[in-house]
């Protein structure tokens, strides 16, 4: 057996990654790599996976999660960050008890990968697979969808186990033949049956072997490798990794006994018998394979053998949305300057005039006018129904003129000054994001409308990630490693809220545990390792993904829960990744409240209103909500809302804008708010920070801060001020947008913190602003507001205060 070396501490590569170089080409490539997409089997998350395989001498690095392509994005983003090449595959799982590590040639092939996960998801709702989440492919099925797939078998852990499969009758030896039945159950040994998957599988090549330290790995390995010369397969070498460092197998062990409904000490041959399933060196893996060197390069053949890449997912938007003899941008265009004189009865200013026709270029040049005729043509449906539904576009969409003059969103860019840019930007190079809110007891309506109108097989909801939260985390690790329902419920319940980020030692000294305690000691770093890995996948409450093709074959998809429901395997930061178009039907409650007034007021006072109609800057509104007469009213009911409405004392609208995103965890964090406020009645001068002489002009950030009285409020002003003051690059700014979204990804935020609040401070910035910048962008991590989606909220507040002062 060949000496085990120390394994080297990881440390995850934080530098820029520009002034990354791409590494040199290794003799191996890990294909056997689960993530934690592998829901409670692969104990590590893309990052760490990738960063470390980097450290370690890759240039390229496979995934293939079970029976799902869930995780390829994350592992993607990562390696082309760190300038490797991601290797995308899948491994499948099959009913009969096998596994193969399954790697598409080319994009045809992914597109296979994708309908048979597809298909055995779609069928796990109804007839023999009920489970939530099983995904039922047989031998057959892959069989079918195996083109230019190369697969590599798993062996089981006992060679000489009975399997029990069903096979093609034509593969059955003559004694065991029956003409009656095209599939035939045979139950023998793994070495018998191979010989039947050679025949029924046409692509596979391959069979994987794993030098784990089990004692026996000589012999078993040189019984594999004659097994695969017998079948006229290569042998392959793959260490199966479930986890980036060996000091993660804890956490595996205890996933494992979660997964299986039981405790570690319970647990038994379900556990794996070392820590050896991490990634390993190409060096290491080399030493370990030295007497079957072929192994390793055959790893390294099916990788190069691998020309697909998740950048050939070439988006190709539905084409029912315009007529025929026209393109998309001239009926857009058309549409737009309808809805114009629509908006505008007295007639298009000139300044609104500039503003479409700016729009216009912009969305002709980034080739979007079919996503804005899809989003246009939800709206018009819903509006034509009858009774019709209320609906208004939200988010960055509420900064077009566009989007305005196609009755998408009911506030006018051009009154309230917002940024068109924060929608859509040539240099981001991103999709913009249209979310458009209905009513909450009708959105059904509008997301069976959008099945119908583009099928099944092309729409689907994405995914929401279901992370484990503290709660949870404590009372599934607790009871894994024996803790009894009375321990874990009151760890639990000493967590506030059910966003917390720990259960540590604080919380268990609150409620008197012996902090002494090795085995405590032990939970509470396991519960730490746990909080923020993916439980399971469910469907978001309306994001779609819509495709001219099939979307089986860009994404696997399933069945949600509820009927007549789809959903794929990727969440709305994935599909921002890959850059495709997501559109948002999403529900709210004030709006069924709103168009039931609305109904009231043409039943009985004949005065028909819509929410771009409401009399504007009405003066008594605003009397009303200075007194923090506010229940009953959108967003600002609350008793910290209504505490700070006599304290802002708004008088115009975004007056209103500023008053819907103050009370929110960002400007909390960062020491915004009292600044703000002290202002805003002129007990402090208005001043905006500015570096020294020699390294900007004083007015830096005047355009930034001066509407805001020089205190940050809006994500919008902290991205401006991490590019503008602190010369964030692109990249870096990217980065920093991703990370203010949600700031899982452990490590980046000190990483982050560093460059902003370093960068800002050498520039002369104020270290204490610097410093408060930061908070407040960690504080969007937790709940983010924008300042468009403030002005669209606050049209709400606005519209439903006219409607409580007027009508009570």
């Amino acid at each position: 057996m060949p000496d085990k070396p120390l394994t080297p501490e990881r440390k995850r590569i934080t530098v820029d990654p520009d002034e990354i170089a791409a590494p040199p080409r290794a003799s191996f490539v890990e294909l056997g790599l689960a993530s934690n997409f592998s829901f409670l089997c692969g104990a590590s998350d893309a990052v760490d996976l990738v960063s470390t395989a980097r450290a370690l001498g890759y240039d390229a690095i496979g995934i293939a999660d079970a029976n799902s392509f869930a995780g390829v994005v994350r592992v993607h983003s990562e390696a082309k960050t760190l300038k490797m090449r991601p290797v995308i595959g899948t491994r499948i799982e099959t009913v009969e008890g096998l596994v193969f590590l399954a790697y598409p040639k080319d994009r045809a092939a992914y597109g296979r990968l994708c309908q048979l996960i597809s298909t055995g998801r779609m069928q796990t709702l109804s007839g023999e697979w009920q489970d939530k989440g099983v995904c039922a492919i047989n031998l057959a099925m892959l069989a079918a969808h195996c083109e230019d797939v190369q697969l590599i078998l798993l062996p089981p852990g006992d060679l000489d186990a009975e399997l029990m499969l069903e096979v093609p009758n034509n593969v059955v030896p003559l004694d065991q033949h029956h003409p009656g039945s095209s599939m035939v159950a045979v139950k023998e040994t793994f070495e018998d049956i191979l010989s039947h998957l050679t025949q029924q599988l046409s692509t596979l090549r391959h069979l994987a072997a794993s030098y784990l330290y089990r004692g026996d790995d000589l012999a078993r390995i040189d019984r594999l490798d004659a097994l695969a010369r017998a079948n006229g397969l290569a042998l392959l070498a793959t260490n199966d990794v479930h986890y980036h460092a060996p000091e993660r197998r804890p956490l595996q062990d205890v996933m494992t006994a979660i997964r299986h409904k039981t405790t570690v000490a319970r647990a038994g041959h379900l556990l794996h018998a070392n820590a050896e399933r991490h990634l390993k060196s190409p060096q290491e893996m080399e030493r370990l394979f030295a007497r079957w060197p072929h192994a390793i390069s055959a790893a390294r053949d099916v990788a190069d053998a691998c020309t697909f890449s998740l950048e050939e997912l070439a988006y190709e938007y539905p084409e029912e949305i315009f007529p025929e003899g026209k393109t998309p941008q001239e009926y857009l265009e058309e549409q737009t300057w309808l809805g114009a004189k629509r908006r505008y009865p007295e007639g298009v200013s000139e300044h609104v005039r500039q503003t479409l026709k700016r729009e216009l270029v912009l969305i002709g040049k980034l080739d979007l006018a079919r996503y804005f005729l899809t989003i246009k043509d939800i709206v018009d449906f819903a509006r034509s129904v009858d009774p019709p539904i209320l609906c208004q576009g939200r988010g960055s969409a509420a900064n077009s003129a566009v989007c305005y003059c196609l009755e998408i969103t009911s506030v006018d860019p051009a009154k309230h000054a917002l940024l068109f840019d924060r929608f859509i930007s040539e240099e981001r190079k991103e999709p913009p994001d249209i979310d458009v809110d209905f009513e909450h007891e009708r959105r059904e309506e509008v997301i069976q409308y959008i099945y119908a109108k583009y099928g099944r097989h092309r729409a689907g909801l994405t995914a929401t990630v279901i992370h484990y939260r503290p709660r949870m985390a404590i009372r599934e690790v607790g009871k894994a490693l024996g803790l009894s329902e009375d321990i874990t419920g009151a760890l639990a319940r000493t967590v506030w809220g059910s966003y917390g980020k720990e259960v540590g030692e604080q919380h268990a000294q609150e409620i008197g545990m012996d902090l002494s305690d090795p085995h405590l000691r032990r939970v509470l770093k396991l519960t730490e390792q746990m909080i923020g890995m993916p439980r399971h996948l469910s469907q978001h409450v309306g994001g779609f993904i819509l495709t001219q093709g099939a979307l089986t074959e860009t994404v696997p998809i399933g069945n949600g829960a509820m009927p007549d429901r789809s959903f794929i395997e990727w969440d709305k930061d994935d599909i921002e990744a890959l850059g495709i178009l997501k559109v948002d039907v999403l529900a709210l409650g004030m709006l069924t409240c709103i168009k039931k007034c609305f109904d009231l007021l043409e039943d009985h006072h004949e005065r028909p209103l819509t929410l771009a109609t409401v009399p504007r800057e009405d003066p008594e509104t605003y009397a009303m909500l200075r007194k923090g007469d506010s229940l009953g009213v959108f967003q600002v009911e609350s008793r910290a809302q209504m505490n700070m409405l006599p304290r802002l004392r708004p008088k115009e609208f975004y007056d209103l804008v500023i008053q819907v995103a103050i009370v929110r965890p960002g400007p909390i964090q960062g020491d915004m708010v009292h600044p703000y406020l002290k202002r805003r009645r002129g007990a402090e001068q208005v001043s905006i920070p500015a570096p020294a002489p020699e390294h900007g002009p004083p007015d830096e950030l005047s355009s930034i801060l001066g509407r805001t009285l020089g205190v940050p409020i809006f994500q919008e002003q902290a991205m401006k001020i991490a590019l503008d003051a602190a010369k964030f690059t692109s990249l870096e700014a990217n980065r920093l947008r991703k990370a203010m979204a949600t700031f899982r990804s452990r490590g980046m935020v000190h990483e982050l913190e560093d460059m902003m609040v370093g960068r800002m401070v050498a520039r002369g910035y104020d270290p204490d602003f610097a410093e408060r910048c930061f908070n407040q962008i960690k504080g969007f991590g937790e709940y983010g507001f924008p300042e468009s989606h403030a002005a669209s909220f606050a049209h709400l507040v606005y519209v439903s205060s006219w409607l409580k002062c007027h009508f009570p």
